[in-house]
């Protein structure tokens, strides 16, 4: 499975979420086009979400299938994730708000490193924003 799939619909773009700026974000190949460019979030329609929205930074569509992925995840309050494994690692970098897993609470400056084969349900009963890096597409269990 991939990591979140997303609707085409967007949301609010670069405002503030949860009580911080969110990042700015440049792309592009360095030295010729790296440029700022809007973070655009869009819904999350699949995978048993709920509340949550991604802005993507590079998916399988651009690694392979079962390469590696990255997005901004903006959990809004009340935000669930149903239990998946992550067959690769996955990096969760909170930037505001916090993030809940069975095993704690995190706060924003908070970076979870989990190893392959690691199975979490991330929620956010007062909303977060994260980056995320899926080393390989994760599979809901």
């Amino acid at each position: 499975m991939t990591p979140p799939s997303t609707s085409a619909a967007t949301s609010t773009s670069t405002e503030d979420y949860v009580g911080a700026p969110l990042p700015t974000l440049f792309t592009g190949m360095p030295g010729l086009s790296f440029a700022p460019q809007e973070l655009v979030f869009q819904p999350v329609v699949a995978d048993g979400r709920t509340q949550a929205e991604m802005a993507p930074l590079y998916t399988v569509a651009q690694t392979g299938e079962d390469g590696p992925a990255a997005a901004v995840m903006h959990y809004l309050p009340g935000a669930k994730a149903p239990s998946h494994l992550h067959p690769g690692f996955e990096l969760i970098y909170v930037l505001s708000g916090e993030l809940e897993t069975d095993d704690g609470v995190y706060a924003a400056g908070s970076l979870l490193v989990m190893p392959p084969n690691s199975v979490h349900a991330p929620r956010s009963p007062k909303g977060c924003v994260g980056l995320v890096v899926w080393e390989r597409p994760v599979q809901v269990v």
